[in-house]
């Protein structure tokens, strides 16, 4: 009877353990979806919201404001108190671009001040001040060069270089400020054959996002590869969560990536349909799912991009 009992005391240990791991997890966060922009609360409850197009990233700045796109060519920061829009950078037209076809997939604020944009179509990646000023260029490599394909999220990391997500080769790509090609990664196709769509019945290795952690490997979401890799400097894939490594979870297209400071992953789950998170947490040592976003009926189908909130130091 002692030792039944002692079974139980530690069951009982290890099931509080576990609901409070979760109850902890619980976030709130800022993403996109049925034409609405919106801030949703730890408690799943929206707090904010506007009337807000498709984005392909997103970045709540120190201020509180948000920084993401408008249309096809357009960073903008929006105040979230008035809702209304307080800086405009327009890629279409301005340093050079008038008239050329450009996209726009991935920016991001510098501790500086200035502003990074990485321009498709005309494959750059530029630096601007607030007056919209050019301080830097870095011309990209592009084997199969299209303006929606081009880049997909890119990143001025730690040591200053660019890493670059190459959707349409298939590639991610490390620059240093004069355009140099320093380390250069193709996603695989794992012995599979590509396979059109958007969903979870799709194939490739259209990358979406990286992050380049701190052991110096790169964790890659991997797009219509459904999967996340972790991939060392001799290009080396050290760990690999698959479609269907999650019990109950299929992963499709797997878009933004933010390692948080407790060394867990959050992944973003796009174009799954309804019953599948939009958002997934993982502990990546046993892959075990510590909490997951499903609003899919508020934000549909096609949410690509999300920052959680309420955690600091979070490396995205």
């Amino acid at each position: 009877m002692p030792a039944l009992s002692n079974l139980r005391s530690l069951i009982i240990a290890i099931t509080c353990c576990l609901v409070t791991n979760t109850a902890f997890a619980q976030h709130s966060l800022v993403t996109q979806g049925n034409g609405k922009l919106a801030i949703v609360n730890k408690s799943g409850d929206v707090e904010w919201e506007m009337n807000w197009g498709g984005i392909h990233d997103i970045h709540v700045l120190e201020s509180g404001n948000i920084l993401t796109r408008k249309g096809r060519d357009q960073v903008v920061e929006i105040d979230r108190n008035t809702k209304k829009v307080v800086w405009t950078y327009d890629s279409g037209k301005q340093n050079g671009n008038a008239g050329k076809k450009v996209e726009v997939h991935a920016f991001q604020a510098l501790d500086d001040g200035n502003i990074m944009i990485a321009e498709s179509g005309v494959a750059r990646i530029i630096e601007v001040n607030r007056e919209g000023k050019l301080l830097a260029e870095v011309k990209l490599t592009v084997d199969n060069p299209h303006p929606h394909m081009d880049t997909r999220l890119a990143r001025k990391i730690d040591n200053g270089n660019y890493l670059v997500c190459h959707e349409g080769d298939g590639k991610l790509r490390e620059y240093d400020g004069t355009g140099k090609v320093l380390w250069e990664y193709e996603v695989p196709m794992f012995g599979k054959q590509a396979k059109n769509g958007h969903g979870s019945e799709s194939f490739g290795n259209k990358l979406f996002g990286a992050v380049r952690l701190k052991n110096g490997n790169t964790l890659i979401a991997t797009g219509n590869g459904h999967s996340v890799i972790e991939v060392t400097p001799d290009k080396k894939v050290v760990w690999h969560l698959k479609q269907n490594d999650l019990p109950g979870i299929t992963l499709a297209w797997v878009t933004t990536l933010e390692v948080l400071p407790n060394g867990n992953y959050v992944i973003g789950n796009c174009h799954a349909g309804p019953g599948q998170p939009l958002l997934v947490e993982v502990e990546p040592l046993t892959k075990r799912v510590v909490w997951q976003f499903d609003q899919f009926e508020r934000f549909g189908n096609s949410v690509s991009n999300s920052q959680i909130l309420d955690v600091k130091n979070s490396i995205r």
